[in-house]
């Protein structure tokens, strides 16, 4: 692990890519839902901000937004100096109607790997990843095309979310078996109160040297602390228009906030400080993906690496769950 003033950098699983220990989340870069940030400009401004603070990782989709994304983080790492940076970004959503508009095919990975390099306004991309796992197609056609990506340098490294333990464990056989390139590294939901994952994908990555990006590592907001139990969100927080987030208000999530929120007292920290630092504290996770909506929260969850728990404030957070696959509510 290296380190540079604020930032601490580390390798994405067995490999020899180096990625700052936070993934700037781009999802929130576009205009589609209400709680995204809807300003072109002030998107630029954040990821400026963040690669500034030494943030390299940067983590898209050509789903999100329907490529509007991709084109703000195109344009905003354009004069960046590229051999630095690490681009993900994911391809299976619907890009339009009809047929071959999404999934896992060999002609939909090879379309829109190109629409995704052409809207990043680069000739590679760091990190392609496949956004869930499609049931409609092999899964050797999908790792054929991928591997045909890194083959012919349109692509560096590929990675995989959101699955069942037994469909990844599959697709790292098939690239075995078949000498496809392997995934390096999986993208799973994971916080302190959604723990499914360590009964499903997490000890399939440590035993097989996979890099962990968890999405959603502060639970849509709930670990923020900015929500009260007995208390309906206030307008504009995305709790008000979300169900994700409203989701997690339950009495054994509040019981890990309480915990939370107690240790970042004791610490002089906030809650989204503490909940990212247990998230760093787990062995199998690399860099949590983090989607700030401004400044002030960029630097907050930046903040989050000069954090270090104790075994004690760790086993505290993690005591009111018990991990299960699949977790309720998501099977």
């Amino acid at each position: 692990m290296t380190e540079s003033d604020s930032m601490m950098y580390t390798t994405l699983g067995d490999t020899g890519l180096d990625v700052s220990q936070l993934c700037l989340g781009c999802m929130n870069f576009g205009s589609e839902l209400p709680w995204m940030m809807n300003d072109r400009d002030a998107s630029i401004d954040l990821i400026h901000e963040a690669l500034d603070l030494g943030i390299n990782f940067l983590d898209t989709a050509n789903v999100y937004s329907t490529g509007e994304s991709e084109e703000i983080v195109g344009d905003a790492v354009a004069s960046a100096n590229r051999d630095e940076l690490v681009l993900a970004t994911k391809v299976y959503g619907d890009m339009f109607e009809g047929p071959n508009g999404s999934g896992l095919s060999r002609k939909h990975i090879l379309d829109q790997v190109e629409a995704s390099l052409d809207r990043l306004g680069t000739d590679y991309i760091d990190l392609y990843q496949i956004h869930r796992w499609d049931d409609d197609t092999p899964i050797e056609e999908t790792l054929a095309a991928l591997d045909r990506l890194v083959e012919t340098g349109r692509v560096r490294y590929i990675g995989a979310s959101t699955m069942t333990a037994y469909q990844f464990t599959k697709a790292l056989y098939t690239s075995d078996v078949e000498d496809y390139e392997r995934f390096a590294c999986m993208q799973p939901e994971y916080n302190a109160v959604d723990r499914h994952e360590e009964a499903n994908l997490l000890e399939v990555c440590a035993g097989e040297g996979v890099g962990v990006i968890p999405w959603s590592p502060l639970a849509g907001g709930f670990l923020t602390g900015k929500y009260e139990r007995d208390a309906d969100p206030e307008s504009g927080l995305r709790a008000a228009a979300d169900e994700y987030t409203q989701n997690r208000f339950t009495d054994e999530n509040w019981a890990v906030l309480e915990e939370i929120r107690a240790v970042a007292e004791a610490r002089d920290a906030t809650p989204a400080q503490v909940s990212l630092a247990w998230l760093l504290d787990r062995d199998v996770v690399d860099a949590p993906i983090v989607g700030p909506r401004s400044s002030d929260h960029l630097r907050e969850n930046v903040g989050a690496l000069s954090v270090e728990l104790t075994d004690e404030e760790a086993a505290r957070i993690a005591a009111p769950k018990t991990p299960r696959w699949p977790a309720p509510g998501k099977d």
